[in-house]
């Protein structure tokens, strides 16, 4: 089980997270915690520092929401790191997000529904434990 704090005072869970191309640049970036996205999100600045562009893409998306449809794109990234595990040739969707908050991506379900978590608010902590994947 990991650990990652947090602080309880903010007004989003934001924790730290690490994206890396194949030639093994890392970035460490924000990330938003939000169990009610379905995606994991970074900007396209971080996947453009990388190395990345839209031509890495294999999915042009379109996400809803309250401010309007957001195109962008879908890609694999070498490898792709949050609250203590790592999981290589992980699939984000590359999208702008709303200014203002000071993060650059949005941590989702598609890569916390690998994981049994729990989050403590009060305490600012969240902790989490891979589990198996499922038999086939």
């Amino acid at each position: 089980m990991t650990i990652t704090t947090f602080d309880p005072a903010g007004e989003l869970i934001i924790v730290n997270v690490l994206v890396s191309n194949a030639q093994g640049k890392i970035a460490d970036v924000r990330f938003a915690l939000n169990t009610g996205s379905s995606a994991t999100l970074v900007l396209p600045e971080v996947t453009d520092d990388l190395g990345y562009s839209a031509r890495d893409g294999d999915a042009i998306t379109v996400i809803r929401s309250p401010i309007g449809n957001e195109r962008g794109y879908m890609m694999r990234v070498a490898s792709f790191s949050a609250l203590g595990f790592t999981i290589p040739d992980f699939r984000i969707h590359v999208h702008d997000l709303p200014e203002g908050y000071g993060i650059e991506g949005v941590l989702g379900l598609s890569f916390l529904k690998q994981f049994n978590y729990e989050v403590r608010s009060r305490e600012g902590r969240i902790l989490v434990e891979r589990i198996a994947p499922a038999a086939v």
